[in-house]
């Protein structure tokens, strides 16, 4: 934010907020008229364009070209106002952060068009109106308006609302007319380069424009009816031009498609070219022009190349848009896939688009194996985590050297591989082998609809995976064999603190896949991606597995568009202390819930106990193997008001922990806990300890979680404890799976109908057939 220093300005504030900024930031405060400025710090050496669009958040200097068909309206005569607003919205927001930015703009001509007609309008005389009759009068012939006047018109009144625009924001623009000459003549090149610095020095928006009013007329255009339009690519070329010559470090382009598509857009097999290189013209179709202008998408392209040799990254986006216009600058500057970005460095593999298609084709051969392929595969890659054990630690010893001081203590165990994880891995991996036989394929429901008309319900794979996980490269092999064993493709995103380990434990997938050919089915997404922009795969992915902080499955449920998201986004799981409870069970139960792995998900956080248990020796046995444990207690209200001098209270019921450190509360009974439960609980895994039955029964009904035990540990819930093999994660949503997710999970089903020459009419009421619908046996599973 710009802070107005002047002490008038400051009047209604404390001005011991001056006091209060650092000396680091008073050193780059930027005054004009009097008025000081401060800003954020940006600096980059100009010289080479960003290789990613990670860095573009580093731009410091960015001009913005705005398209005909962005700055004016679908009729062609007039500006639309609430798209102009957005972007000067944007423009301020970054200029406020200290970048300098400039606009290229159309316009003048649509906006002086709107003047024009208008005059001519009220200039007809009131015979020649009344003659021409009432219906007439509204389909009046306007004469053809020349480009150059239409620019002179309506140059001062664009430049009057950007202007009052900014203003809004408190910052001051400056219009700049230009032509070709200016930049062919040494002098006015010269002249021009130094108003521009200039004016970025005081902190104005330049907003330059080609001056139409004085240029050669251009060709007519059929595009915009009753007026000559000058080419876009003028501003197109000016833009790119402009963005050499001042060296800056982004310029974005905005038109009224997407970006670079590799066919016409609209077509059917149109796709949206995410990065765009130097020579990859050939594999470019351009389609017609656009909406305004004569330039069109080619013009633009050779204006990006040429913007890109001189050291400025280029991103052609859709400024038209509804639903993205409002913040599509911004999220260019953030780093996020819009638009097409022009990069000069091509990446070493496939980009995230290949890897999704190459998942796709893959999973399919992979269900077209037979199930004792499939298992095969599972059990050659269960040899290599024990084969290639000394590897696979080295790797993930370099992981946790490098995380060492960089990551809390609870996710540098979840970081960390060992002999017996690595074991306990391959025998889960065994466990998936064996229940895969039948999994791909499994009739479920076999019905006669008619003499020789037979339905069947049979499981498929869901087709594309994507799993998102943090710190955990032992969940790698272990979603890759669920994968495996019901035939879908998979896309894996880990996170880069275990890149060593994730990587070495992905060619181990892939050497195991490639025993029956179909090695391309797992994917190691290792680009720069941002976890958004995969969620946005929509084509591509069919669900979505995050398996990591609740953060982090909150942050891809918000960013999932159209795409099906599996997981939870929290585990307070709770344990409630019935008043007949067992004393001998009730430590034990509690200590293992909390201690044995307390950065787990299935970890107890809050403990629940009975208001009767309060001030017994239960009570205390509790709590002195809690302090022997060193776990941290926090007091619910309820229990905070028995005691004098309680623990710290808890700042929220709906904590998760994942460290040592437990919430105790107090209830009055079995339904007040399960109350509880409902109002701050997550619906993954609650317990009761109790050696009522009717008490435990009720608990077990009435408590609607995906887990609910009785005397067990919460620890329990996991896919391989229940017998799955392994999970892809653990599901508290309701529809499709809840708990935690195997095998069973990654299926869905379709319909597959055999007949001979059947039709509906037959089966009408003066038809010769009639509906059967009898149950068939299904073939029995096998449960070996």
């Amino acid at each position: 934010l710009a802070w107005l220093l002047d002490s008038d300005w400051l009047l209604p504030f404390d001005h011991h907020l001056i006091n209060c900024i650092q000396p680091s930031v008073i050193r780059h405060v930027r005054s004009w008229s009097n008025i000081p400025f401060i800003t954020v710090p940006l600096s980059r050496t100009h010289g080479k364009s960003f290789a990613h669009r990670g860095e573009l958040k580093h731009a410091k200097r960015i001009v913005v070209k705005l398209g005909s068909a962005v700055v004016t309206r679908g009729d062609e005569c007039g500006l639309a106002l609430g798209r102009l607003a957005s972007i000067v919205e944007q423009v301020s927001v970054l200029q406020n952060q200290g970048r300098e930015m400039m606009l290229v703009t159309s316009g003048a001509v649509a906006f002086g068009k709107q003047r024009l007609r208008h005059e001519i309008l009220l200039s007809q005389s009131v015979r020649q109106a009344l003659h021409s009759g009432q219906n007439q009068l509204k389909e009046m012939a306007i004469p053809v308006l020349e480009a150059r006047a239409c620019a002179a018109a309506g140059q001062s009144g664009l430049m009057a609302l950007y202007e009052a625009m900014f203003t809004q924001y408190s910052i001051c623009a400056a219009q700049i007319l230009v032509t070709n000459l200016d930049f062919h003549d040494e002098q006015k090149r010269r002249n021009l380069n130094g108003t521009l610095h200039e004016l970025l020095r005081m902190n104005i928006v330049p907003i330059v424009n080609t001056n139409d009013a004085v240029v050669p007329p251009a060709e007519p255009n059929s595009d915009l009816q009753g007026v000559n339009v000058i080419s876009v690519k003028d501003n197109d070329s000016l833009a790119a031009r402009l963005a050499v010559e001042m060296k800056t470090d982004l310029l974005i382009v905005l038109s009224d498609v997407e970006g670079l598509f590799d066919s016409p857009p609209g077509s059917d097999d149109a796709k949206l070219i995410d990065i765009f290189y130097p020579g990859d013209q050939q594999s470019v179709t351009f389609g017609t022009k656009s909406r305004v202008g004569m330039g069109g998408m080619e013009a633009k392209v050779k204006a990006a190349l040429w913007a890109l040799q001189g050291g400025t990254s280029v991103v052609i986006a859709n400024g038209t848009h509804p639903k993205v216009s409002g913040h599509v600058i911004t999220d260019i500057v953030e780093g996020k896939k819009v638009g097409t970005f022009f990069s000069e460095v091509k990446p070493a593999g496939p980009t995230v688009e290949q890897q999704g298609e190459m998942a796709r084709s893959g999973g399919r051969m992979l269900a077209t194996l037979e199930p004792e392929q499939r298992a095969e595969i599972i059990h050659h890659l269960a040899d290599l985590l024990t084969d290639q054990r000394d590897e696979i630690l080295l790797a993930n010893k370099k992981d946790l050297e490098e995380a060492e001081g960089r990551l809390a203590a609870p996710l540098l165990k979840r970081l960390s591989l060992s002999t017996s994880k690595l074991n306990s891995l391959a025998i889960g991996l065994r466990q998936i082998a064996a229940s895969s036989q039948d999994s791909v394929g499994r009739v479920l429901r076999r019905t006669r609809i008619a003499k020789n008309l037979e339905l069947e319900q049979v499981t498929v794979p869901i087709g594309v995976l994507l799993v998102i996980f943090e710190s955990r490269p032992d969940c790698l092999p272990q979603v890759a064999a669920l994968a495996i064993a019901s035939g879908n493709g998979l896309l894996l995103k880990g996170g880069k603190e275990a890149a060593h380990s994730n990587r070495i434990l992905h060619l181990l997938t892939q050497e195991a896949l490639s025993i029956h050919g179909v090695k391309e089915a797992v994917q190691l997404v290792n680009t720069r991606e941002e976890v958004e922009d995969l969620c946005r795969l929509d084509k591509m992915i069919d669900l979505i597995i995050p398996r990591g902080s609740s953060q982090l499955v909150r942050d891809i449920q918000k960013a999932a568009k159209g795409i099906p998201v599996m997981g939870h986004s929290e585990g307070i799981c709770h344990m409630y202390v019935d008043s007949e409870a067992s004393v001998d069970k009730v430590t034990r139960l509690v200590r293992d819930s909390k201690c044995e792995y307390p950065a787990a998900c299935n970890a107890l956080e809050t403990l629940l106990i009975h208001r009767d248990l309060l001030r017994t020796p239960l009570f205390d046995q509790i709590i002195d193997m809690l302090r022997v444990e060193q776990v941290k207690i926090h007091a619910g209200p309820k229990f905070a008001s028995y005691l004098t001098f309680s623990p710290s209270e808890v700042k929220s019921l709906r904590t998760e922990y994942g460290d040592l450190e437990l919430c105790i509360e107090v209830v009055d009974n079995v339904q007040d806990a399960i109350d509880h439960i409902h109002k701050y609980g997550s619906s993954h895994t609650d317990v009761i300890i109790t050696e009522n039955e009717n008490t435990a029964e009720f608990f077990l009904q009435h408590v609607d979680s995906a887990c609910v035990f009785w005397n067990a540990s919460t620890r329990f819930s996991d896919g391989y404890r229940f017998g799955l093999g392994a999970e892809v994660g653990i599901s508290t949503s309701r529809i499709h799976a809840r708990g935690p997710v195997g095998l069973e999970g990654l299926l869905t089903t379709k319909w597959l109908l055999r007949g001979k020459d059947h039709v509906v009419s037959d089966f009408s009421e003066h038809g010769s057939l009639k509906y059967l619908h009898e149950n068939l046996p299904v073939p029995q599973r096998n449960t070996n």
